[in-house]
């Protein structure tokens, strides 16, 4: 069972917006059994929309469309489903009284016709009805293939995609079961990581598919199975990544299960009843900021200071002055000093810092371009971990976030 998914929008091929309803989609359909074949974006013009469609129905079982559904005379989705199909739109009294509602309760301009027009839909299409705007959603089949037009703004698709489109393919269609599973390492190399496990690699059954997924300073496994029965791709897949451990067991931290490392952290810091703080210079404040990206950090992460200047690091965060003068404000004490101090200072169970030179120039330190300290104050120890992470300021910056949490993991594992 393959699906298309097809987003159309200029505002995407010039880079004006990021296409986060494909990566949504593709997970979701993923979950039920559909693998997706292609993924497509095409400008706001008829015929290069028609081709699409065109294309993607010789493919594809299920053709996922998005954008373009808007009142104004740029958004021509509907009008080119209704040419492709040889079809005529019609009023959908059901649709239009959703939107009048809409416009009663939580817009201030009166109704206009341009409004009104959202309830025009292709009259061989079924409505799936958007709770959260004005644009319909609609499922068409022709010649056994389906085609679902879905509003591009993003909540509004997902919601279409949980309470109407999925709960129908589950329906209609017969689908395989698909399991992803994603292993989590740090510390070793893409290609040295390939060496150590190319047998275990070798002799994977045929429907279990591994990729390379390489990050800064992490390699993600990812195993791909797909079969008619559950059970036994699941136990399958266990028993495969029960063999893996033995080989590089040592550089395994974990499971992803579509959850980043930040989460994986953030549910041990919760199981465990332990708090967080965090004292930034070199990454800026992103460490906090993927870890209040998790719904419900407040729970065990208390605050972060991003200590940028080397005056607010000893104004604001009590590093002695002397200390930074004596071994560089780049070094491994000044990275110790920020952890246990701003430990401290929220009064947490553990404490994350970093200082170094993401670059492009060295600033208020000797020390070479991409020179970082990670400090890490546990409940009964500090210490610090020093790297050259590369000369690149965003890859510094990331790698060094990376390994930040990848030291954090195993502290806290320890308790």
């Amino acid at each position: 069972m393959y699906a298309e998914i097809i987003t159309i929008g200029d505002e995407i091929l010039i880079g004006q917006i990021i296409d986060t309803n494909s990566a949504y989609i593709s997970k979701a359909l993923n979950k039920i059994g559909v693998s997706v074949y292609q993924i497509t974006s095409v400008q706001d013009e008829k015929d290069h929309i028609l081709q699409a469609f065109s294309e993607a129905e010789k493919r594809a079982d299920i053709i996922i469309v998005t954008g373009g559904l808007g009142p104004t005379k740029d958004d021509i989705t509907k009008h080119t489903i209704c040419e492709y199909f040889e079809d005529t739109l019609v009023q959908n009294d059901e649709v239009l009284e959703h939107v009048k509602e809409l416009f009663s309760k939580f817009i201030t301009t009166p109704i206009s016709e341009v409004n009104k027009r959202q309830a025009l839909v292709p009259s061989k299409s079924k409505v799936l009805m958007n709770k959260y705007g004005t644009a319909p959603g609609m499922w068409i089949e022709k010649n056994k293939k389906v085609f679902i037009s879905l509003p591009g703004v993003p909540f509004e698709m997902k919601a279409l995609m949980e309470d109407e489109v999925l709960p129908r393919i589950r329906k209609e269609f017969h689908c395989p079961f698909i399991l992803h599973k994603t292993i989590l390492t740090y510390g070793v190399g893409e290609s040295a990581l390939a060496e150590r496990i190319e047998d275990w690699e070798n002799n994977l059954p045929a429907f279990i598919k591994l990729a390379y997924l390489p990050n800064l300073g992490m390699v993600r496994l990812r195993l791909t199975a797909k079969g008619d029965s559950k059970d036994v791709v699941e136990k399958e897949v266990n028993r495969q990544i029960e063999k893996l451990y033995p080989l590089i067991g040592d550089s395994i931290s974990g499971m992803e299960n579509d959850r980043s490392i930040e989460a994986v952290l953030g549910e041990l810091l919760a199981k465990k009843g332990k708090t967080l703080a965090v004292a930034e210079s070199c990454t800026g404040g992103k460490i906090a900021q993927r870890i209040t990206g998790v719904p419900g950090a407040s729970a065990y992460f208390k605050g972060s200071i991003v200590t940028y200047a080397t005056e607010t690091k000893i104004e604001t965060l009590n590093v002695p002055k002397e200390l930074i003068e004596t071994h560089s404000v780049v070094s491994a004490e000044v990275a110790e000093a920020m952890a246990k101090n701003v430990k401290a200072l929220f009064n947490t169970d553990f404490a994350i810092s970093t200082t170094g030179n993401a670059g492009p120039s060295k600033g208020d330190s000797d020390a070479e371009i991409g020179t970082v300290f990670i400090g890490i104050a546990t409940p009964n120890a500090v210490f610090s971990f020093n790297s050259n992470m590369g000369n690149h300021r965003e890859k510094v910056v990331n790698k060094a976030t990376n390994k930040a949490f990848e030291l954090l993991q195993k502290e806290i594992l320890k308790f």
